[in-house]
């Protein structure tokens, strides 16, 4: 966890033991807030000393048991500030993939020019319904959350629509080993990959392939989007960074460059696409 990402949440702690200790009716104890609240003493406990992050719910429930309600929107306005960085996948998924993918589909929509690496899937605005289907099921496996995968799929559908658009450009770069993982059927997997064969050479998409064999600067790490250059999103197990200060995307954007010069385009692409094409036994 970023080191300012832990010092906001512990800030926030603060701010939830100070209004215990100042409640209207005098000082609460941990153990008779948490009676009030119907927690378990740990949860407050974890609360405070920043090793938790609270839900909206949480801390308007906090604010009305300490008798100092109005203070809520001062509370979810910092929960908000630093979770602005970093948003878990496990409140991001609470409600299911489709949420999710609704939000990628507003933020990529004002976007005109995308700068991607994936280095372990397929860009999902050029996956097949099968390959995301399987994409989305894995995921909610993993994260144990709903399953709302036809919804899912049919959002991040009607996102490459995007593909589409006049003055829209994808500048993607995958890793070959991204070809390669069956994450999916063979015959989904094969399918997917004939529609990359596809898109190779198509006004909108700027597609490179970093074959297996290829030198590196760089180790592969982890998946990323770079948006008109004014934010980046990072993927990871845990969570996601959406990342916007002009020294953090600089950083992004000079990683892309040294896989994108790694990277082959255009016929050579699609050589290594249809290689690993060939390479799959249907």
């Amino acid at each position: 966890m970023s080191t300012d990402y832990q010092r906001a949440r512990e800030e926030l702690g603060r701010k939830l033991r100070e209004l215990r200790v100042t409640t209207p009716d005098g000082r609460l104890t941990g153990v008779q807030l948490a009676q009030r609240l119907g927690w378990q003493q740990s949860k407050v406990s974890k609360l405070e000393n920043g090793r938790r992050t609270p839900t909206d719910d949480d801390l308007r429930a906090w604010a009305e048991a300490t008798g100092q309600p109005a203070v809520f929107g001062e509370l979810s306005a910092r929960l908000k500030g630093f979770e602005s960085q970093i948003r878990s996948w496990r409140r991001q998924l609470a409600a299911g993939h489709r949420p999710v993918q609704e939000t990628w589909n507003r933020t990529v929509s004002d976007a005109r020019t995308l700068h991607v690496w994936e280095g372990t899937i397929i860009c999902g605005l050029l996956q097949t319904a099968d390959y995301a289907r399987c994409v989305f099921e894995r995921h909610a496996q993993l994260h144990r959350s709903p399953r709302d995968t036809e919804d899912a799929v049919r959002v991040r559908m009607k996102r490459q629509e995007w593909l589409y658009r006049p003055g829209k450009r994808l500048n993607v770069v995958m890793w070959e080993g991204a070809l390669r993982a069956r994450i999916c059927p063979p015959e989904v997997l094969a399918a997917q990959l004939d529609r990359l064969l596809g898109v190779v050479g198509m006004d909108t998409v700027n597609l490179g392939i970093v074959p297996l064999d290829a030198p590196l600067s760089l180790s592969p790490g982890n998946a990323f989007w770079m948006m008109d250059e004014r934010l980046v999103v990072v993927e990871d197990w845990h969570a996601e960074l959406w990342l916007d200060d002009a020294e953090t995307i600089a950083l992004y954007r000079r990683v892309w460059d040294t896989f994108a010069d790694a990277a082959v385009f255009g016929t050579e692409a699609q050589q290594v696409i249809a290689r690993v094409r060939r390479s799959i036994k249907v």
